[in-house]
Parts: structure tokens; sequence; C-alpha cells
């Protein structure tokens, strides 16, 4: 055992390793999806090759279950078994397979309705926002939890904070100042 099992008291609480991935990140305003409450989010893109991010997730989705079983039961009479009930970690290979931001990898979308805290490697309180964007890699605090709303039932992720580690090509095909402008090439400038 590490010494974050020391720390940690809360089996549902998990950190990301530094390899993850953020995709579709919403961290600095709140945005709404289909009229929904406004919230932060990102989504987490896992290697498989993680194999112990990807265990204490797993671990985590567990003690969730086995927390949440008097709300997952709801005025029904017994607790749905696990395998019935929707999960967060889902499978870049089966879910995303045209996305290569997503192969031999998971997923996990966090949420939450208060602003993650985001810091650097040192630690230091992220200030500049055009450094969190979806492409870059990073550890994430995330949290496990049931949930039964209006017929659904499963395990939901919370998002609890942020470490930037290091920077990444940009996602969803837009090219960066930097490279847009890598070459000398100007023989279209005012041309």
């Amino acid at each position: 055992m590490s010494n974050n099992t020391n720390r940690v008291n809360n089996p549902m609480k998990v950190i990301t390793g530094p390899d993850t991935r953020w995709s579709y990140a919403n961290v600095w305003e709140p945005k709404s999806i289909n009229g929904g409450t406004p919230k932060y989010s990102v989504s987490l893109i896992i290697p498989k090759s993680d194999t112990k991010t990807v265990a204490k997730i797993k671990a985590a989705i567990e003690a969730a279950y086995q927390e949440g079983q008097a709300k997952l039961k709801g005025n029904g009479r017994s607790v749905p078994p696990l395998s019935a009930i929707k999960t967060p970690l889902r499978d870049g290979d089966i879910e995303r397979p045209d996305d290569p931001a997503y192969a031999n990898a998971y997923f996990i979308n966090a949420n939450s309705a208060t602003a993650p805290g985001i810091v650097d490697a040192d630690r230091n309180p992220v200030l500049t926002r055009s450094e969190v964007y979806s492409g870059v890699y990073g550890r994430a605090s995330i949290n496990l939890y049931a949930f039964n709303s209006n017929g659904n039932k499963g395990i939901a992720c919370g998002l609890n904070n942020l470490q930037l580690i290091r920077p990444g090509e940009p996602l969803g095909g837009k090219a960066s100042a930097e490279a847009d402008f890598a070459t000398d090439d100007d023989e279209d400038f005012l041309g």
C-alpha cells in the first residue's frame, strides 16, 4: 500500500495518475447540458496501461455501490446488481472507436456544481486559463457516488480538483498558435 491510502480514508475518492488526459475541459465556467443545471466538467482519458488508476476507480465504484445500496434500492424490493446499473468508467475503444484520443484508453466523465481547484505540478494555483485546455495531461481528484434520480440508477463521478502536469496536443482539431506559426513561410502574408 502506498502513502496515499494513509491520507485518504474515503474509499470512493480517487486521484488519477499523471498520464490522464483531459478532454471536454469545462473547468473555468459552468456549462449547461440540455438545459440542465450548469456544471463544471471534464472527460478524463485514462490509458489502459495505467492499471493502478483503473483498479482504484473500479474499487471506488464498488465502494460507492456498497455505500449507496439504500439509495439504489429506492422504493424497489431489492438493490439492482452492479452489472445492471450505469457506471461511469467507459471503454474508449468501444464507445469512441473513431476518436484516436480515446484509443486504448478508458474514460470517465466527472462534473461538479462548484469550480474545481486547479494547480500546477508544484501545487501552485493555475491562474492562466489558456494553460488548461482539452488535450493537457494531469491528475484529477474525483469522488464516486450512487444516484437514483427519475428512474435512473447508477454510480456517478464528482469532480473535486485538478493538477496540471504537462501540456499536450490540443484535442478537437484546432491547431495551436505555436504550430500555426512554427515556420517562416510567409508567402501568403499580405498576398
